[in-house]
């Protein structure tokens, strides 16, 4: 079973649903009223955490879990966990600042590449040896 990779999926969509919250409390603040996605640069850079974090979802989530099935639940799910950290940092940082957005970014697209990556070489190995 793969109960920690399972967990660190439910922490991952509790994130990205607390990217939405944070989306809906900029529109407040700052007056922007739906369907508008722009038009105060603090809102701008709450709308890109989510949006960006939406977009590397497609990317995590498939690798996380394969990264589990064929390395192993435990690996992922620490890996998991620093991509979500990542996360957390980029959202703080570029929430002050686009500038400072780079570290967060890093982390977690760093923990994404190496999901991908180990999970693409398990498989490779694993076709190879069946071979």
């Amino acid at each position: 079973m793969y109960h920690f990779t399972a967990l660190v999926t439910c922490l991952a969509i509790l994130f990205y649903f607390f990217t939405g919250i944070q989306v809906s409390r900029a529109r407040v603040a700052f007056g922007i009223k739906a369907p508008a996605t722009s038009g105060h640069l603090d809102f701008d850079r709450v709308f890109r955490v989510q949006m960006n974090t939406l977009e590397w979802m497609p990317i995590f989530l498939p690798s996380l879990w394969l990264f589990a099935i064929y390395i192993g639940d435990l690996y992922a799910a620490v890996l998991g966990l620093i991509w979500i950290a990542g996360r957390g940092l980029y959202l703080t940082g570029y929430s002050k600042a686009a500038a400072k957005r780079g570290p967060g970014f890093a982390i977690q697209a760093l923990a994404g590449v190496i999901l991908w990556a180990g999970a693409l070489g398990a498989i490779v190995w694993r076709i190879v040896q069946a071979s």
